[in-house]
């Protein structure tokens, strides 16, 4: 039985609202003419000209890779290469990706019993090494994946809410608590462990090449410090893998007629939940682009947030885009109107700190990729 679920109201619910507006991609979704899966190896468009786009503008493209940090990318229109740059085979940490990711995973699970999205973290067994407090208790497995959760550990951020001042569900905080306890609750549900489940759930049913459960770590979070039980899954990932998620994401959970995802899960990920303006912490925001650019928050995925009106009249070149963001320049964007993805990677996250390509660079390289259209 296909697992249907209103991601609006599911919102509403979870926000106190009656109603809120959200773009979100149709149910009864058809591909676009002409396009096509991977193989084993990927099929390239035959010329970019031929596919819609401008070669000597994605030069320039190239030419402005060349002078920022990143060392892969991959751009995927019609699932056919348009563009590539940089190793994207290699495989490195793919940082804060690694919660969209699992946010994927957790689709088949919660398609069997829907009802976990509502269960507590005293039901999921979430119990930490502080207490929570009786407010927190009522925090679910969904504000979880919203960042709404409400619970944050005494002196572990200073950006965050103080503990126990805020009800579960009604304000967007991105904090690593939720998300590591999230991962957490997955082992639970799914009865096995993350990179066990994205090997079996994911990299095999989409032909990923360059997944390896050895080379995926459970890190302790600041075990000196005793702040949490709840581990870090940190993942390793090429940049042609991570657009092969995409695609999965752009294809609604269907891959070569079979629903790796269950259907309408892509839409509950991305429905904007949390607008750009609702973003915490204010330094995330900035970091974001603040007003240049629009990005809110679905559930794992973050979503642009723009005026998308009634009628195609106002919607913009990213209206109904979607994106994996993590540090230093790990990303997995996929842009509707276009049939675009577009997997960047800057490896140089393992290897050599403190260089990024931030999201307002990044916002420059999409924005680039766009205009190279015809």
């Amino acid at each position: 039985m296909r697992f249907r679920l209103c991601a609006a109201f599911v919102a509403a619910a979870a926000l106190g609202q009656e109603k809120m507006p959200v773009f979100t991609r149709p149910s009864d979704y058809t591909f676009p003419p002409g396009s096509t899966y991977p193989a084993a190896e990927w099929e390239r468009v035959t010329s970019p000209d031929a596919a819609g786009y401008s070669s000597p503008r994605l030069d320039l493209l190239r030419a402005w890779l060349k002078t920022q940090d990143t060392t892969g990318m991959m751009v995927v229109t019609g699932g056919r290469v348009l563009f590539e740059y940089g190793n994207v085979m290699e495989t490195s940490k793919v940082a804060s990706v690694r919660k969209s990711v699992l946010g994927m995973l957790f689709g088949k699970y919660i398609a069997k019993d829907p009802r976990v999205l509502h269960a507590t973290v005293k039901d999921l067994g979430l119990d930490d090494l502080e207490p929570f407090e009786q407010i927190e208790e009522r925090a679910t497995l969904q504000d979880l994946l919203m960042a709404r959760s409400g619970i944050y550990l005494r002196d572990a951020d200073r950006d965050s809410p103080r503990k126990g001042s805020l009800a579960p569900g009604t304000q967007f905080v991105y904090n690593n608590w939720d998300f590591n306890a999230a991962g957490t609750a997955f082992a639970k549900v799914a009865n096995k462990g993350i990179f066990e489940a994205l090997e079996t759930d994911l990299a095999r049913p989409i032909g990923m090449q360059d997944y390896d459960t050895a080379r995926q770590k459970m890190i302790q979070v600041a075990p000196t410090k005793k702040l949490s039980v709840h581990p870090e899954y940190a993942m390793y990932l090429s940049t042609r893998d991570m657009a092969r998620l995409g695609l999965l994401m752009a294809r609604q959970g269907l891959w070569k007629g079979k629903d790796v995802l269950p259907r309408n899960w892509v839409e509950y990920l991305t429905t904007l939940y949390t607008p750009a303006s609702d973003v915490w912490p204010r330094p995330l925001q900035r970091e974001l682009g603040g007003t240049v650019s629009r990005w809110g928050y679905g559930a794992m995925w973050w979503v642009w947030d723009a005026p998308i009106g009634a009628t195609s009249d106002n919607w913009t070149a990213f209206t109904g885009s979607y994106t994996a963001f993590g540090t230093d320049g790990q990303y997995i964007t996929v842009i509707p109107g276009f049939d675009l993805v577009v997997a960047h990677k800057n490896a140089n996250i393992d290897r050599v700190p403190n260089r990024s390509v931030g999201m307002l660079a990044y916002q420059t390289i999409l924005q680039m990729l766009i205009g190279s259209r015809r």
